[in-house]
């Protein structure tokens, strides 16, 4: 299976404004890309690029006063298969995990451990470990929250969310994370690409998508709170802490975001 996926941003700014990228598909998925996701702009500007302390490949700009186009077009090749499940996938100790997981079993901006920590317990203590206990974990969020737009909020916490019940799919995703983690359990924000493949379509307008995954049996598991059904197409980004780790573009100074486009479709041969 192909993919079709981009987007188009449009920024107006007032004055000259540095921002920071994290557009471009993760490094996992070299092999996969057909034609490159590489950054657009319009006017053009220089493009810097670095690696962030989670590897994920990002970009620096400046832009100019008045109107930043920044957009991509690109292809990837997929297996067209659902995320895997392994039912059988253990729990760590946590004296037994790799080090480089243990930053993912702390509280971050929008997972505040300490303040859920009770609550978890109370709701998944009594769940059996690893897959089922995640899966567990993913169900009472996705049936906890209802989903919609007009409930985003950039500063919404993961206790927040737990308290007004509403949100989109980053508040979700921040609230099984935090649950994860309360239980012990490596967990690690994503983002990227999820088109309608596969599922009934939606005439919402496509944006992108977040997800987490979770440290078990010697490896990290996708899990998808939102949708909680094994989906096709998690095409990822970024992953990190949380929000705050990944955001798509970081703008420093005043700025508005006058256009936002993002596509995700599957190519008919």
């Amino acid at each position: 299976m192909q993919i079709r996926v981009g987007y188009e941003l449009l920024y107006d700014c007032p004055q000259p404004t540095p921002m920071l990228l994290t557009l471009n598909l993760h490094f996992t998925r070299a092999s996969d890309i057909v034609i490159p996701d590489h950054i657009m702009t319009q006017p053009a500007v220089p493009i810097t690029v670095y690696r962030d302390g989670f590897g994920n490949w990002c970009s620096r700009i400046v832009a100019p006063q008045g109107r930043l186009r920044i957009s991509t077009d690109a292809l990837i090749n997929d297996d067209g298969l659902t995320d895997p499940i392994d039912i059988t996938a253990q729990q760590h100790a946590v004296e037994d995990l790799p080090a480089d997981t243990l930053v993912f079993l702390l509280g971050s901006r929008y997972c505040e451990t300490d303040r859920l920590t009770e609550i978890a317990w109370a709701l998944f203590g009594s769940t059996p470990l690893g897959w089922a206990r995640v899966q567990a974990i993913c169900d009472f969020v996705h049936n906890h929250i209802s989903f919609g737009y007009q409930h985003a909020r950039a500063t919404k916490t993961a206790l927040e969310v737990f308290n007004e019940r509403v949100g989109v799919c980053r508040d979700f995703t921040h609230l099984a994370i935090a649950f994860c983690r309360c239980m012990n359990i490596p967990a690690r924000y994503c983002t990227g690409y999820l088109g309608d493949i596969g599922v009934p379509f939606s005439p919402n307008p496509m944006d992108f998508s977040a997800w987490l995954e979770a440290y078990l049996g010697g490896r990290w598991h996708t899990f998808d709170p939102r949708n909680n059904i094994p989906r096709i197409g998690h095409l990822l980004i970024a992953q990190g802490r949380d929000a705050t780790d990944v955001p798509l573009t970081n703008v420093f100074g005043p700025n508005t975001l006058s256009g936002f486009k993002v596509w995700t479709d599957e190519v008919k041969n």
